[in-house]
């Protein structure tokens, strides 16, 4: 495995992007601390991403409502706005193109890039023109930090160091100097339970932690991550192997007036569709589908159902009205359901799919999908979900299929 003697990577990581892009947009929350959060008129939820201005006074990501507002007592919340952020993201990804190519997306804040031999000797000069592209063409609201190293793992841990608007430089002939001062917290993906199974093997320091084996970094974490990351922080070219695609799904926290089984419902089967749409146009089938529901203060319910290597809608939704039989017979009728998800599973690629005989459904099935995909092609040409099989009612504050995860970025059509 190699072992580069120059900064190969760069790793950029926006400064609380989805509060920065709102600030960005609205004139009249520059310089203010500003929360974003799911919903409009929230009142009991957490905030999803917050400002520096809020951050320098306490506040922090995933942090509920109330405590910010004790911290910060003049924050200004703003519900989130998936496709402006997604719209930032393109425009991001466009800018710092025209400097670098972009070599992966991590997340929709998130990217990495290969430094080429020509701007090796000088990787703080191209982090200043990436910046000064992103303040001059997008706007001086958003900034970001960068983290330079020799390998993605290493340029991702400067970034986080370097925070915010950072623009730090691992150099291989300086490790491991600069990750001694860091602790184990500080490498991303260890956690909490990860440190103390570290420190009850032994390993309470990062110098710790570098002088292990890495076998034995193997077996402290269960499987080939640990010797993986072994490799990263000593500075070794590691290339992980791209991950394959296991689920489609998507979930919801329900507002108040809409935690009735009636409304869960509704919301499921627009939630099933949009996620068997990303489905489609990926090229997959589905073979399981799981519906999970939490309720308030009595524990969750969940349930799924076997589908015949599937795509369309008719086949999906026929499932999901099973499984709702099933729960509303054993579902208490003073329920309040806070929390539904919906997930398509045991994915095949529809290219490969093979009609069960038993099931005699070839002629139906395929009068199935070609109805989904008329039903596709009328929304994809108007922009919108002009057609469905059933009732289209998106609950009250918006995004419905649209939210942006960390390992998805969603598109145009997840909004309609």
């Amino acid at each position: 495995m190699r072992q580069p003697r120059e900064v190969e990577r760069l790793y950029i990581d926006c400064d609380g992007f989805f509060a920065a892009v709102e600030q960005q947009a609205h004139p009249h929350l520059r310089g203010k601390p500003v929360g974003v959060v799911p919903f409009k008129d929230a009142r009991h939820t957490c905030v999803i991403a917050c400002s520096r201005e809020a951050k320098l006074r306490g506040v922090k990501n995933v942090m509920s409502m109330e405590e910010a507002r004790e911290l910060c007592p003049d924050i200004i919340f703003v519900p989130q706005s998936p496709d402006l952020y997604r719209r930032a993201h393109k425009n991001l990804l466009s800018e710092i193109s025209a400097v670098i190519p972009v070599d992966a997306v991590k997340s929709i804040d998130e990217l990495t890039c290969r430094v080429s031999p020509a701007e090796q000797s000088d990787p703080h000069t191209l982090g200043l023109k990436i910046k000064k592209r992103i303040a001059d063409n997008i706007g001086p609201f958003i900034t970001c930090s960068i983290g330079f190293a020799a390998n993605r793992q290493l340029a991702k841990m400067a970034c986080k160091i370097g925070k915010p608007n950072g623009n730090l430089i691992w150099h291989p002939k300086d490790m491991p100097g600069p990750l001694l001062r860091l602790t184990l917290r500080d490498i991303p993906g260890v956690g909490a339970r990860m440190e103390q199974n570290l420190i009850d093997a032994g390993i309470a320091t990062m110098a710790d932690l570098l002088a292990t084996q890495p076998k034995h970094m193997r077996k402290l974490w269960g499987n080939v991550t640990g010797e993986r990351l072994w490799y990263a922080l000593h500075g070794y070219d590691v290339q992980t192997p791209p991950s394959g695609r296991g689920m489609y799904g998507h979930g919801r926290v329900l507002p108040p007036d809409h935690r009735t089984a009636q409304h869960v419902k509704s919301a499921s089967r627009l939630l099933l569709v949009k996620a068997a749409r990303r489905m489609r146009r990926d090229g997959w089938n589905a073979g399981r589908l799981w519906l999970w529901l939490e309720l308030m203060g009595s524990g969750s319910v969940h349930r799924d159902a076997w589908l015949p290597a599937v795509h369309d809608d008719q086949a999906v939704l026929s499932a999901l009205e099973r499984l709702w039989s099933d729960v509303e017979l054993k579902l208490p009728r003073s329920a309040r359901i806070l929390r539904l998800g919906v997930t398509l599973l045991e994915l095949t690629r529809a290219s490969e799919r093979q009609l069960d005989i038993l099931l005699d459904d070839d002629k139906q099935r395929r009068r199935c999908e070609d109805a989904t995909t008329a039903i596709d092609a009328l929304n994809r040409k108007y922009g919108r979900t002009l057609v469905s099989f059933g009732p289209w009612t998106p609950p009250p504050g918006g995004y419905a299929g649209g939210k942006i995860s960390y390992t998805r970025i969603p598109r145009a059509e997840d909004f309609w």
